[in-house]
């Protein structure tokens, strides 16, 4: 029994992973030609794009996992049923169902994989990444607007005119109100450094608002306690859906105490619970199809059928999370949908088989 379960299982694990490196040999290669485009600017050399390059894989594991475990899933079930392998496992008294729940481990491993890499791994390599494109164009972070990033913090709106990639900030106006909202000071700086707890600001100029007068000193440097740290720059690195869990509670934590909207941040948390489990979904999505093989189809088409369900499912991810944003729904149900439509039809797709 448990070498039936290790055979079936590793025959699915291997053109799994197979197909996982196939499709990041694409999106590598695809990311190197896109980058080409900029060698010269500034001190972006072959070495800073290929550092780019390979820093970038663990993103692209974490996105791709889904659709290589439904495209070598569906491969594995139609090897196993063109050689009659699972016609003699079902003829030893296994039903579909012991089949399912038995490569269903090969769906916990790849969860494991998945929810592992995405926030251990690719929220450090993902900014790793970007500093260093960032750095070797000598370009800035972000500039949301004209005049730079806008943040609330509490009674203050803060004006930061470059965020710099080791998280540095330069050209900053703090505008601290009272709880009248009457202008109190406004406070500008060269340039800031966050150490033990606080921002070090240098080269301030600082006005104060009083009733009867308006009065200004200048300082080489000073300390400024803030809520914002140097982790919440971070989202301008990394795209929400590429931040760690713990970043993403934090940063929700942030916007809710001033009040800020946080469907995006939600969407992207609960993302990162469940995206994982859809490598479980996706194997009993492709089992039935190796039963379909004994009357019809085979191998090839699969895998069409493979990658034409996986780059489905990414669509329905995708347009869930912003039909979500667009129509404020809530944050769980755009996460899940997608999932819970493969994981159910897979699941109804198993039971109807498993009784004709």
């Amino acid at each position: 029994m448990k070498i039936l379960y290790r055979y079936l299982n590793l025959e699915l694990a291997i053109p799994i992973f197979w197909v996982m490196i196939g499709l990041i040999g694409i999106l590598s290669f695809f990311d190197f030609i896109q980058e080409i485009n900029d060698l010269g600017k500034g001190t972006y050399n072959l070495l800073s794009i290929f550092s780019y390059v390979v820093l970038s894989i663990p993103g692209h594991v974490y996105e791709i996992v889904p659709i290589a475990v439904l495209i070598g899933s569906m491969y594995a079930i139609g090897q196993l049923s063109e050689n009659s392998e699972l016609t003699v496992i079902r003829s030893s008294g296994y039903s579909i169902k012991h089949i399912a729940f038995t490569l269903s481990f090969t769906g916990l491993f790849f969860t494991l994989f998945t929810f592992a890499v995405g926030d251990l791994v690719t929220p450090l390599t993902e900014k790793k990444a970007q500093e260093i494109r960032i750095t070797a164009k000598e370009s800035i972070v972000t500039q949301e607007f004209r005049s730079g990033l806008w943040i609330k913090d509490s009674n203050s709106f803060i004006n930061v005119e470059h965020v710099l990639p080791d998280t540095s900030l330069s050209n900053i106006r703090i505008y601290e109100f009272d709880n009248n909202f009457h202008l109190r000071t406004i406070t500008n700086a060269k340039k800031a450094n966050f150490k033990e707890s606080e921002w070090k600001l240098e080269d301030v100029d600082q006005t104060i608002f009083n009733q009867d007068k308006i009065s200004t000193i200048s300082l080489k440097s000073a300390n400024w306690k803030s809520l914002i740290k140097p982790e919440m720059m971070n989202v301008l690195l990394v795209s929400p859906e590429k931040m760690s869990s713990m970043g993403l509670i934090h940063f929700i934590k942030y916007l809710k105490n001033n009040r800020q909207k946080v469907t995006r941040y939600e969407i992207a948390l609960w993302e990162k619970l469940i995206y994982p489990l859809a490598s479980i979904a996706m194997v009993l999505f492709a089992i039935p199809f190796g039963f379909f093989q004994e009357r019809s189809g085979g191998k090839n088409v699969k895998i069409f059928l493979g990658i034409l369900f996986g780059i489905f499912y990414q669509i329905m991810n995708s347009g869930f999370r912003y039909i979500g944003l667009l129509n404020d729904w809530h944050p769980l149900s755009c996460a899940a949908i997608p999932t819970l439509i493969f994981f159910s039809i897979g699941v109804m797709m198993i039971y109807k088989t498993e009784h004709q």
